[in-house]
């Protein structure tokens, strides 16, 4: 079938036409809220160019980072465990055959699809009935229960893919399960397991619903702070605190680009 026969005359298409709505749609707030950022003003109408939110944001927002501190602790124990559980979980699921072993996974895949208030609400009821005392390990484990069905699901598909011959050659060659695991598998799965750890730490990061029902006094994330803020109006600072979120995420993603690439191809 020739596509270009689809095409009119004069180059028009209306897939190209609705791909530039979606991303000026989804990136005209972007640049808003960066382009106010360097307002001096603190309304919408612009006055002048000014750094002056920069540096109230990095000299004079002391509950601010205290807040950033919280979320990216959370985000990286919460990642470290999650990732770790559901690695593992999807190579028990995949490796072992056992009676129940399709409910399991069933069940493990439910955090995903639920909304997050219900799961909120769930752990808030949860940790009253156990009388744990909601803060920061609260937080915690909140996140790592929601976190743990994206690493299993993306585990599970490379699983999926995964050439157990190879298993099968190190078991001729003396290699007992240990050995097996930690020198054919894990090294074989390193790209979905970085991916599922990287996901984690971003979904840990901007996660606000279930934080907002189990966190406690003193134990506030960068989300809740945010929130707290625009309550009363759009800060500034907020708008610079955009900016330099989205400048590190795009450093970070570029970065890790190119060395996620690597790892699957040598693996």
């Amino acid at each position: 079938m020739n596509y270009h026969k689809y095409q009119s005359k004069s180059g028009f298409s209306f897939s190209y036409v609705m791909l530039a709505l979606v991303v000026v749609f989804l990136f005209i707030p972007l640049f808003v809220v960066v382009f106010f950022s360097f307002n001096s003003a603190k309304g919408m109408q612009w006055d002048h160019a000014s750094l002056i939110w920069y540096k109230t944001l990095i000299f004079n927002s002391p509950s601010l980072w205290a807040a950033f501190k919280n979320s990216l602790i959370i985000a990286l124990t919460s990642a470290v465990t999650a990732t770790a559980l559901g690695s593992l979980a999807a190579i028990g699921i995949k490796w072992y055959r056992f009676h129940g072993r399709s409910y399991i996974t069933t069940v493990s895949y439910l955090p995903m699809v639920l909304p997050e208030v219900i799961i909120g609400i769930s752990m808030l009821i949860f940790f009253s009935a156990v009388k744990v005392r909601l803060g920061m390990f609260t937080i915690f484990a909140a996140h790592t229960t929601f976190n743990l069905p994206f690493v299993f699901m993306m585990v599970t598909a490379r699983l999926d893919e995964f050439d157990y011959s190879t298993v099968e050659a190190a078991r001729d060659l003396g290699a007992n399960e240990r050995q097996t695991l930690t020198k054919v598998i894990i090294p074989s799965i390193i790209p979905a397991v970085l991916s599922g750890f990287l996901m984690c730490i971003t979904m840990s990061l901007e996660d606000f619903v279930i934080t907002f029902f189990v966190s406690g006094p003193g134990s506030g994330t960068l989300p809740l702070y945010v929130y707290s803020m625009i309550r009363y109006g759009v800060s500034p600072v907020i708008n610079a605190l955009s900016f330099v979120m989205i400048l590190g995420t795009m450093i970070i993603a570029f970065t890790f680009r190119k060395f996620l690439k690597t790892v699957a191809a040598s693996s």
